[in-house]
């Protein structure tokens, strides 16, 4: 299982991924953590299911966005065309039949973070990625 971790190492609320990688990387050897870095292209087009952990806005605790949700996801604003947010490029790649399923570990961006309840998810989804569901 390979899961992508999205954010940004400078910005104490948007690196909230990367902060708990390093403890579940420790708890979960069997799993792979990749790092996107800002604003780079999505590396996983051609993947039938992809995991993603990043920082959410809006959310209160550690929540699976599973891929019909990814409608709710609120692109924000722009400065240039290379400053797109992870819920724009997810979008337009599922429009464009570019993007197979998608589960998004959501961290809560302004609250600290409950390992725990990570941990839990986590093995929620390494016992469905064993099954192959």
């Amino acid at each position: 299982m390979k899961v992508y971790v999205f954010g940004n190492k400078d910005l104490g609320l948007d690196n909230k991924a990367f902060t708990a990688q390093k403890k579940l990387s420790a708890i979960f050897p069997q799993i792979e953590f990749a790092e996107v870095a800002p604003n780079a292209d999505l590396p996983f087009e051609p993947e039938e299911h992809v995991y993603i952990m990043d920082a959410v806005e809006g959310i209160d605790e550690p929540t699976l966005i599973e891929d019909t949700d990814l409608d709710k996801l609120i692109n924000t604003g722009s400065v240039s065309v290379h400053d797109f947010d992870l819920g724009f490029q997810l979008k337009y790649l599922k429009k464009l039949g570019k993007l197979g399923n998608v589960t998004i570990i959501g961290l809560p961006m302004e609250k600290k973070l409950d390992y725990l309840r990570i941990q839990l998810i986590f093995k929620k989804l390494v016992a469905q990625d064993m099954q192959g569901s």
